[in-house]
């Protein structure tokens, strides 16, 4: 699931936490592809004090010019929480 943001250029993928590394940055498996990228979180996600986990489905904004780096704008919520 690749969405291009028509008002950025930045491309939305799907993805799963796979290693959280320090200062908020975190090591992402894209749905689409299974490469891995290091993605850190998006200032909103800062300031609600939404906590990512490993294993954790979420949204990152990836560069069109930097595939390795992203931006986590979403987590999914767990299925317990439905």
């Amino acid at each position: 699931m690749v969405k291009k943001n028509l008002r950025f250029d930045h491309l939305e993928v799907e993805g799963i936490i796979t290693q959280c590394l320090s200062n908020g940055l975190f090591r992402v498996k894209l749905k689409d592809n299974e490469a891995l990228i290091v993605a850190h979180i998006s200032g909103k996600i800062r300031q609600k004090f939404i906590r990512i986990l490993l294993g954790d489905r979420v949204i990152v904004e990836v560069s069109p010019y930097d595939l390795t780096r992203g931006r986590i704008t979403h987590r999914f919520r767990s299925g317990k929480n439905k």
